[in-house]
């Protein structure tokens, strides 16, 4: 008998939607009425810990404006005692749990979660299942029993807590338990998750954007290996086939995830978001649906339901913004602290660091993320959403100074290659000092016929096309900044396993996109023997 669903969301007032996207109808004033009960309620029940005392001094601030007048700003150095040894005492509550990022230098940054913050980070999640399967506002085709396919980093990865947590409290279908496969390689984990999914089927996939990308891109290998295995004699698999082998000679071309996968949603991340999203859709027949987050702050900032810029949550941070002048001014005084803003104050078509402060008991006090975000417009409204908008621009230390005149960050040359068409495996960008000459050195391994000189020909235009900074480098001091190395075919795999190998975590078995050390290039060219390097 085949079972009844019933959908999460039932109606234009339903509790569910009003709890996890509610946030989405209010006001700025209303935003910052939410922002500041918080941050007084979590000064209040921090103020007593070792920790926060260190960072705040013995008296609680009574207002906003002495918070920020009165408690300097902070980085993870002035955490990094207490972390790194796991003194929990010090801390404003007991930790539930224990995730870490990636910190540079094959080190990581490890971050405390309180049962609290934990289960807020959960609900932001699950407000991005709704609105991911949401086309206008209170409705949602988010159903009970949805499939989910979680193709993310294990645990304690952020991703791997949350796919954890999800499976353990919302009521979809895993189409693979995420803690059951945290042990699985990464790349190992990814392949598997496809071939469980010609069995159950996916209706939502959450993945990074860059996951997705790969996934179509190495799609025919993919499916090549499938068909040759065993997998295909169960029926269901062969179905599915057979409804995308007549799909895809109706349309005449080849295979695509879409004809396998007809999914409802595809939620993802990353800066690359935005630049693949036509690839993206091409593929998998859905635009990706965009989240922004990271492991000291949650789960940031949502897409609405038409998908286009994303807006802040009031309940997961205390927010403040240092415009881009002001960082640029204090980047290299340590002891330096920039002035804020709040987000009444911010202006569009502008960027800013964001500043967060925690709550639910979590210890982050005046932050520094170390993220920089461009406010897009003060509103959105197609959807009727009246607060600032925002897209995810780049980490504040990988932007790459050219002069004075430009800084390049990984978005502009994620997007320089897609409009330049270039097909690739994966590359790094590193400033470069020779004397009085500086250079932007391209390290790339393609998956096209294209020369040298077309690659570089080719990015040197776009780039100069999307950065005005960049073209009057050329126009104004006839200068022209960036040099290319192509690596040979299997130089990033051949990467990724010689440092798994060595026991490298997964986040650092892939070089830096930007900014990366003169050991990682070295290495790099080691595996590659590469030896052809094009100025332009």
């Amino acid at each position: 008998m085949k079972r009844t669903k019933f959908p999460i969301i039932r109606s234009e007032n339903d509790h569910v939607w009003q709890k996890h996207c509610g946030f989405l109808d209010l006001t700025t004033e209303q935003f910052m009425a939410v922002q500041e009960t918080l941050l007084i309620q979590q000064l209040k029940s921090i103020i007593n810990s070792p920790l926060a005392r260190k960072l705040i001094g013995n008296q609680i601030p009574k207002t906003v404006e002495e918070f920020r007048h009165l408690v300097p700003l902070s980085t993870y150095q002035d955490y990094a005692p207490e972390f790194e040894s796991g003194n929990e005492d010090a801390l404003p509550e007991k930790p539930f749990t224990w995730a870490h990022t990636s910190g540079g230098s094959g080190t990581f940054k490890r971050v405390p979660y309180t049962h609290e913050f934990y289960d807020h980070a959960l609900d932001s999640l699950m407000a991005a299942f709704i609105l991911a399967c949401s086309e206008k506002r209170e409705q949602s085709d988010l159903i009970e029993g949805d499939k989910v396919l979680f193709n993310v980093a294990p645990a304690p990865y952020l991703s791997g807590v949350l796919a954890n947590g999800a499976y353990q409290t919302f009521n979809l279908k895993a189409v693979m338990p995420p803690d059951e496969h945290d042990s699985m390689d990464f790349k190992d984990k990814v392949a598997k998750g496809f071939e469980v999914s010609l069995r159950t089927g996916v209706d939502v996939l959450v993945a990074m954007t860059s996951v997705l990308v790969k996934l179509g891109n190495d799609f025919r290998e993919l499916s090549r290996n499938t068909k040759d295995s065993k997998l295909t004699k169960h029926p269901a698999v062969l179905q599915r086939f057979g409804r995308a082998l007549l799909r895809s000679k109706l349309e005449h071309r080849g295979i695509l995830p879409k004809d396998l996968w007809p999914v409802n949603a595809l939620i993802g991340w990353g800066i690359d978001t935005r630049s693949y999203r036509e690839q993206v859709y091409q593929a998998w027949g859905r635009y990706p649906y965009e989240l922004h987050g990271c492991t000291e702050a949650g789960i940031i900032a949502l897409q609405s339901w038409n998908k286009r810029d994303l807006t802040l949550l009031p309940t997961s941070n205390f927010y403040e913004f240092i415009p881009e002048e002001e960082w640029l001014a204090c980047r290299d005084n340590i002891f330096a602290q920039p002035s804020t803003l709040l987000l009444p104050e911010v202006e569009p078509g502008k960027r800013y660091e964001l500043v967060i402060t925690s709550f639910y008991g979590m210890p982050f006090i005046r932050y520094r993320l170390g993220h920089l975000i461009e406010i897009t417009a003060l509103e959105d409204a197609e959807a009727q959403v009246y607060l600032p908008q925002i897209t995810f621009e780049s980490r504040a230390d990988d932007l790459l100074d050219i002069a004075g005149f430009t800084r390049i960050s990984e978005k502009t040359v994620v997007q320089a290659l897609v409009n330049a068409s270039l097909k690739y495996e994966d590359w790094t960008l590193n400033k470069e000092v020779d004397g009085d000459k500086t250079t932007l050195h391209l390290y790339i391994e393609m998956n096209g016929n294209q020369s040298p000189q077309e690659v570089a020909v080719a990015i040197h235009s776009e780039l100069a096309n999307l950065d005005p900074g960049y073209r009057d480098l050329e126009r104004m001091m006839d200068i022209r900044p960036l040099e290319v190395t192509m690596l040979h075919p299997g130089t990033f795999s051949a990467y990724y396993t010689w440092k798994k190998q060595y026991g490298a975590e997964l986040m650092q078995r892939k070089p830096p996109r930007m900014n990366t050390t003169e050991k990682v290039v070295r290495e790099l060219l080691y595996l590659s023997n590469a030896r052809e390097l094009v100025r332009v």
